[in-house]
């Protein structure tokens, strides 16, 4: 078909990025890389480049880096990028989404994912997975999504496939950083036991003191490591969870705002209330409206 040839598919792909389409897909491997990331480009999401064959160079967030055969590239949200070089044998497959559309159903671990690119003196985008063969299965489904008539079931599958994909990239990145251990030091060690503690109890607990006692810390030093790893306090970590499952049970259940305010053991609904609409700007009712 004239439209699955690799200009047609390059053409799409470079309209996609240009008109930030929540999924920018190659739909599977292209000779070149579209005319937008040639050029200075803001990822709004989180974007992947697979090298199958060849190699190529480009500048991220400021800082040259390089790829050859084998490697993933990962671009965290909100991220300048531009290819500066490729090899005349190069061949890719990319795929940038938003995850605005799945924020409300990702846990903890996904929103560490963002914070682990922080751990490292010099976070690493570029490495060879050796998962790469089974991220291009995900890519494969969604692609198919893409094209099929859109329906309310279709569209929940897509949105399901972009979490799976999601938590498949958070398990790679942070097998990447244990395995580096040694070299993330012991701050960073007590950040990530903060994250997986933070994900056990943040519907019951949602004071500094629980979480320092819990690692055996002092509250002010929990607060100012967490602070100076990815730039919140601990609390503000336990809040930003907090809202994103409230959110997700507004839209997503018929709970109402009584029994919402009684899963995170709130006093009452109005207390409840109060603390949604000052993280957010809207009352629950509001929200759940909108």
């Amino acid at each position: 078909m004239v439209m699955n040839t690799k200009q047609e598919r390059l053409s799409r792909l470079n309209s996609a990025l240009l008109n930030k389409q929540q999924i920018c897909s190659s739909e599977g491997v292209l000779c070149a890389f579209p005319s937008a990331l040639e050029s200075p480009f803001m990822i709004d999401g989180v974007g992947l480049v697979i090298c199958r064959q060849g190699t190529f160079s480009f500048v991220l967030k400021q800082k040259s880096f390089f790829a050859k055969t084998g490697d993933t590239l990962f671009l965290p949200k909100d991220s300048l990028f531009q290819v500066l070089h490729a090899s005349n044998d190069v061949e890719i497959v990319i795929f940038i989404y938003q995850t605005d559309p799945i924020r409300d159903i990702m846990g903890n671990s996904v929103v560490s994912m963002n914070l682990y690119s922080h751990l490292a003196t010099e976070p690493c985008y570029v490495w060879n997975t050796g998962e790469e063969e089974e991220i291009l299965k995900y890519l494969i489904l969604l692609d198919n999504t893409l094209k099929i008539e859109k329906n309310t079931f279709s569209l929940y599958e897509q949105k399901l496939l972009l979490l799976a994909l999601t938590y498949r990239l958070c398990s790679i990145y942070t097998r990447k950083l244990i395995a580096e251990k040694a070299s993330i030091g012991h701050k960073h060690d007590i950040f990530i036991r903060l994250i997986q503690l933070i994900e056990q109890h943040y519907t019951k607990e949602r004071g500094v003191d629980f979480y320092a006692d819990k690692l055996c810390l002092s509250p002010k030093y929990l607060s100012t490591l967490s602070k100076s790893i990815c730039g919140y306090t601990v609390q503000e970590l336990v809040f930003k969870s907090i809202i994103r499952k409230s959110i997700s049970l507004l839209k997503n259940t018929q709970k109402n705002v009584q029994e919402i305010s009684d899963f995170f053991n709130f006093p009452n609904a109005s207390y409840f209330g109060t603390f949604f609409k000052k993280q957010t700007g809207m009352s629950p009712q509001q929200y759940r409206k909108k």
